[in-house]
């Protein structure tokens, strides 16, 4: 009897403790600042993306943006993302990249899905710029390297050398390792549970990495994303042991197709 009086009242003490951390919190503060992130996150992603929209030439051929967009849905619904919070752009570049604006702007350059020799390998890359957004990586990456302040003077207008500057970051520069690897995690993570097999994810990394030494200036995301061959490893080692399925989305002539329509 002791013994649970004991237990009780450290329960006790516990719940009324805890009742009166939370009650020293300032709620409506809370909100305030969050309400304050993510109108900030809408505005920079608004400003960024009207840069590149206004510089480049997107890709608006609908048997292009349905194949990529199936993709992502598959990605998204087999791992409760919401996809209609995602704002997919191909553009017509021959730079192999893709890259990710605040506010979800997914971008994703033609280079890359002409390096990809498979639907898997690009797969692999594009979830890995969905969990950069799912993870918050864009807005601590440009906290870090641009400051806080000044992005909230580019989100009310800042100048437009700022503004490009600030967008070179998020698709010419790397985020932290330990960044890379989180997202190179979860990617594969979301292709498991596509059933999709992560290995071509890894020989993707692995292939690029033989001539990491010698890559064209227009392979930005190896340069962006650099240590391919670790970071492939890594993958290897993570999916060890794992059971892999290995099933497609696109039919093998809607793969065909939309590498057609990439060259054309």
């Amino acid at each position: 009897m002791k013994r649970l009086l004991i237990q009780f009242a450290l329960l006790a003490t516990v719940f009324f403790g805890t009742l009166f951390l939370l009650r020293q919190v300032n709620w409506l503060s809370v909100l305030k600042i969050e309400k304050a992130t993510k109108s900030l996150d809408e505005n920079l992603g608004k400003t960024f993306w009207k840069l590149y929209s206004e510089t480049e030439q997107e890709i608006k051929d609908h048997s292009i943006t349905a194949a990529i967009d199936s993709l992502v849905e598959t990605l998204c619904d087999d791992n409760a993302i919401d996809k209609t919070n995602i704002k997919i752009h191909i553009l017509n570049k021959d730079e192999v990249n893709a890259f990710t604006l605040p506010n979800n702007y997914l971008v994703i350059y033609t280079g890359l899905i002409k390096a990809c020799d498979n639907e898997a390998e690009l797969l692999g890359v594009l979830g890995h710029e969905i969990a950069h957004m799912e993870k918050n990586h864009v807005m601590k990456k440009l906290v870090k390297e641009i400051g806080l302040s000044v992005l909230i003077s580019m989100s009310s207008g800042g100048s437009g050398e700022a503004i490009k500057e600030a967008a070179k970051v998020l698709s010419s520069t790397a985020y932290d390792r330990d960044l890379e690897r989180e997202a190179d995690l979860a990617s594969v993570e979301y292709l498991l549970k596509s059933n999709i097999d992560p290995e071509p994810f890894a020989n993707f990394l692995f292939k690029l990495s033989e001539n990491e030494d010698d890559l064209p200036e227009q392979a930005f995301w190896i340069s962006t994303h650099p240590e391919s061959r670790e970071r492939a490893e890594n993958i290897i080692a993570y999916i060890k042991g794992k059971t892999i399925k290995k099933n497609k989305i696109l039919t093998p002539k809607q793969w065909v197709e939309l590498k057609k329509e990439i060259v054309d």
